[in-house]
């Protein structure tokens, strides 16, 4: 069974969003993007993507609008304001936020859109750029649930899993403690590697050994590769792993929950992102160690990149 085609607003065309506009247009859909970088479209619209010069446009041209950003900020300039998203999106369409983000704000602009009459999904995302690339990245759906049916069809064609966690906010929790989750087990994995590595283990024979072992994880599975290989190209930066631990604590606070790992975690990006910068990618918090050992990270046979 064919499914309809709809005009689709994509705005935030990053490492992830770039990808999930993407699988948009595979699947049929008459996309419209926007991003601060013109150059970022570039690909999309050789693929026929349209491009619109500001939110308000891509909300004018479009029944439903992705966001995917990097901050609870930069998601409220591109909703509110004259050129904004809601300036543009008509009553009844919907906004769907991928971005991983503040709950409270975004209950907030929830609130706001509903005062436009535009309806609002959250839906974060979890498994990484590869598999965004692939049309394979988990979904995380938070609204009413009948809006969630509404627009699953829509939701299947950036990603699966499509997973519903219930009222709005909800997703918003479970992508932080997912992220929160892979920032401990990145930082296990390079202690681990390491370990491997100054006992005079073979790094190439020690992946796998913990890949097919009890103490094996996803983030193993991926990021160990890149930091092996020496790019720590995961496609996901500093900024933002301590943007997403920084939620997680401060849930952790919120719900009255001891969190003695993200807490040591969390400082240890904050050092990694003050020694290499906010641009870094997140796997580099592993050259810490490397660097405090003087000893590298490194085997034959991975890839810089994660296909």
């Amino acid at each position: 069974m064919s499914v309809p085609v709809r005009s689709v607003g994509y705005i935030g065309l990053g490492h992830l969003g770039v990808h999930l506009a993407a699988s948009l247009v595979r699947a049929g859909h008459n996309v419209t993007v926007h991003d601060l970088d013109r150059s970022a479209a570039d690909d999309l619209i050789t693929r026929g993507a349209r491009w619109a010069d500001s939110p308000k446009a891509v909300g004018e041209a479009s029944e439903v609008v992705l966001t995917c950003l990097p901050s609870p900020a930069a998601v409220n300039a591109v909703l509110t304001g004259p050129h904004g998203l809601l300036a543009g999106m008509r009553p009844e369409s919907t906004w769907i936020d991928n971005s991983t983000t503040d709950r409270a704000e975004l209950i907030r602009l929830a609130a706001l859109a509903t005062e436009h009459g535009v309806s609002m999904l959250e839906a974060p995302v979890t498994g990484g750029v590869h598999k965004a690339a692939a049309g394979e990245i988990t979904v995380l759906v938070g609204g009413d649930e009948s809006l969630v049916e509404e627009h699953r069809e829509l939701l299947g064609a950036i990603g699966s899993p499509v997973l519903y966690m219930g009222p709005l906010g909800s997703a918003a929790v479970i992508k932080v403690i997912t992220n929160m989750l892979a920032f401990i087990h990145l930082v296990a994995a390079g202690e681990a590697l390491m370990l491997a590595k100054q006992g005079g283990l073979d790094l190439v024979k020690s992946f796998e050994a913990i890949r097919n072992s009890s103490g094996n994880s996803f983030v193993h599975e991926t990021e160990s590769q890149v930091i092996l290989n020496g790019s720590y190209n995961i496609g996901f930066t500093m900024d933002l792993a301590c943007k997403d631990l920084g939620f997680a604590t401060q849930f952790g606070r919120e719900f009255g929950v001891p969190l003695d790992l993200a807490g040591m975690v969390e400082q240890t990006f904050i050092r990694a992102r003050s020694q290499y910068g906010g641009g870094a990618w997140s796997s580099q918090v592993v050259k810490l160690l490397e660097d405090a050992l003087g000893a590298e990270l490194r085997a034959p046979g991975f890839p810089d990149v994660l296909q």
